[in-house]
């Protein structure tokens, strides 16, 4: 956070409790420079509707509050309350947990994990703004060299039983544009079903996003949200602007260092 932080709890719950100092402290962080951009267009035309704090786009014409396109777009939770529990987690020297933030903020333990959870997430990754343009989504299985395995694991490996020794991990790619660099996210998977392949995709991307995939039926239902735009690896590895080379270029990397 900023150097106008308030030093306190008392002072930060007190302090973005009051009128807009949530709201504007928020837009502060988002945009130094004044200019509230569009998340979905990027646009940095907009007009700011002070009765119900939100922007209208001049761009795709669409509304945007301080929160789209952040870890907290989606939850009822209040910016002030999010602001409060960020300043808590951020300055806490051995670490925080739901019920001390439940207790602190005045939330229920409950929607403090929630919180907790994305904060942390959000804190690791370095950024609170979702993934949004184009996103492709890719996973692949990482493990050990068939000469360093137990020989049990090998004969299995052999009679074709699947990738044995081996995790799933999934990837999305943000795609860079002119005003910022591309960036990855990794997890390991459980499973490669649908409802854990498309997790990460639903809480990380920006809604209305371009998402690109391979032909793997677990993405299929995303257009529910995004634009979904699949690639058929059986016919063709790309097709116009949508492929996931991105990603496949970073599995071969990865792969020479595991």
């Amino acid at each position: 956070m900023n150097d106008d932080m308030p030093q306190t709890l008392h002072d930060a719950i007190r302090f973005f409790g009051e009128g807009d100092n949530a709201l504007n402290y928020m837009a502060r962080l988002r945009w130094p420079d004044g200019k509230a951009k569009c998340p979905r267009c990027n646009s940095d035309k907009s007009t700011f509707m002070p009765s119900r704090k939100v922007w209208q786009c001049k761009g795709c014409r669409k509304q945007f509050t301080v929160k789209l396109g952040t870890i907290m777009e989606d939850s009822p939770i209040k910016l002030d309350k999010w602001l409060a529990a960020i300043w808590l987690i951020s300055n806490a020297k051995n670490g925080i947990s739901s019920y001390e933030l439940h207790r602190s903020i005045g939330i229920t333990q409950k929607s403090a994990w929630f919180v907790l959870h994305r904060i942390r997430l959000a804190l690791q990754e370095g950024t609170f703004e979702k993934m949004g343009g184009q996103v492709e989504a890719d996973e692949t299985f990482i493990g050990g060299k068939a000469r360093f395995m137990h020989k049990d694991r090998k004969d299995k490996r052999k009679k074709g039983t699947g990738p044995v020794a081996m995790t799933a991990v999934q990837g999305l790619l943000e795609r860079g544009t002119r005003e910022k660099i591309s960036r990855v996210k990794l997890r390991v998977l459980a499973n490669t079903k649908k409802a854990e392949v498309q997790k990460d995709v639903r809480e990380y991307v920006l809604k209305g996003s371009e998402v690109h995939t391979d032909a793997l039926r677990s993405y299929q239902g995303l257009n529910d949200e995004f634009t979904h735009k699949v690639v058929d690896h059986a016919v063709k590895y790309v097709d116009g602007h949508v492929h996931t080379n991105g990603l496949e270029n970073f599995w071969s990397l990865l792969k020479r260092t595991v």
